[in-house]
C-alpha cells in the first residue's frame, strides 16, 4: 500500500463514524490518471482509496477523517453518507469484469476496514445504491455475489417459495428496498430504484418489475432492515 495523500478531505460532521463502505469505478482511462484527479485540489474529490487493476493501493485519506467521495444521496437515515462511510476506488470504467488480482486487494483491504471499524457486510455498498437517480458503480460487471461469498457483502437468498409473490407489486417492493436502505423519497422514481436493485443483484433483467426482483426485496429487508431512525447528520 502507497500513501499519497489527497488535500480533498475534512472532518466527519457531528463526530461520525464510519458504518459504511462505498464502492466506485473510477470510469478513467488508468490508475495513475484517477490517482492524479483524486488528488488535485481543484477537482474537489477524493476517495480514502484507490486500488488499481493490477492489485496496487494507494492510501488518499485517514480513515477517520472525511473523503469526498459519495455526494448527494442517502442510504438508510444516513444523508451525509461521506460523513459516515469510507469510499474505495476501483480502476475500472465500468465496461469489463474486475480484474482478479484487484479482486483480491479489494478483499484484503475490505476485511480490514469492517474488523476495525465494526461495519457488518451490509455495510458495504455500491455508489449506485445510495445515489440512483445519478449513478450506476461500480456497475453491472462487479462481482458482488463473490464478495458476499467471503463475507464482506451480502447477497440475496435462497428463499422460501412462499416468499414469491403470485404478482410484482411495486408499493411492496419500494418498502422492501428501503427497509433493507434505498432512498424512499417519493423524488426518486420507482424506475431508479428498480434499476439500482437490479444493477446490484440481477445486471442481465430487463423490462417491468418482476416476483423475483419482489422476492430478492423482501429477503435482504427481513434479514438485513437498516435502522432509519438513527441519527442522519
Amino acid at each position: 500500500m502507497i500513501w499519497h495523500p489527497s488535500p480533498n478531505f475534512g472532518a466527519r460532521r457531528g463526530g461520525a463514524r464510519p458504518s459504511l463502505v462505498v464502492l466506485h469505478y473510477t470510469a478513467m482511462q488508468g490508475a495513475q490518471a484517477a490517482l492524479a484527479r483524486l488528488c488535485d485540489p481543484s477537482a474537489e474529490v477524493s476517495a480514502h482509496y484507490l486500488i488499481s487493476n493490477t492489485g496496487q493501493i494507494w492510501h488518499m485519506v485517514d480513515e477517520a477523517n472525511r473523503a469526498w467521495h459519495a455526494g448527494a444521496g442517502r442510504w438508510g437515515a444516513m444523508c451525509d453518507v461521506n460523513s459516515h462511510s469510507i469510499g474505495i476506488e476501483l480502476d475500472n470504467t465500468g465496461a469489463h469484469p474486475f480484474a482478479h488480482a484487484q479482486m483480491l486487494a479489494l478483499c484484503q483491504l475490505l476485511g480490514g476496514i469492517l474488523q476495525r471499524w465494526q461495519i457488518p457486510a451490509q455495510g458495504v455498498i455500491g455508489h449506485s445504491d445510495m445515489a440512483p437517480t445519478r449513478k450506476q458503480d461500480p456497475g453491472a460487471k462487479f462481482d458482488w455475489q463473490g464478495l458476499a461469498r467471503q463475507g464482506l457483502a451480502i447477497w440475496p437468498g435462497p428463499w422460501p417459495a412462499s416468499m414469491h409473490s403470485p404478482v410484482a407489486d411495486m408499493a411492496a417492493f419500494r418498502a422492501d428496498c428501503a427497509r433493507f436502505g434505498y432512498d424512499d423519497s417519493p423524488d426518486i422514481p420507482d424506475t431508479a430504484v428498480l434499476a439500482a436493485f437490479r444493477l446490484r443483484f440481477r445486471p442481465w433483467a430487463t423490462g417491468p418489475l418482476a416476483t423475483i426482483d419482489c422476492a430478492q426485496a423482501a429477503d435482504l429487508a427481513q434479514r438485513f432492515p437498516v435502522d432509519r431512525r438513527a441519527a442522519s447528520a
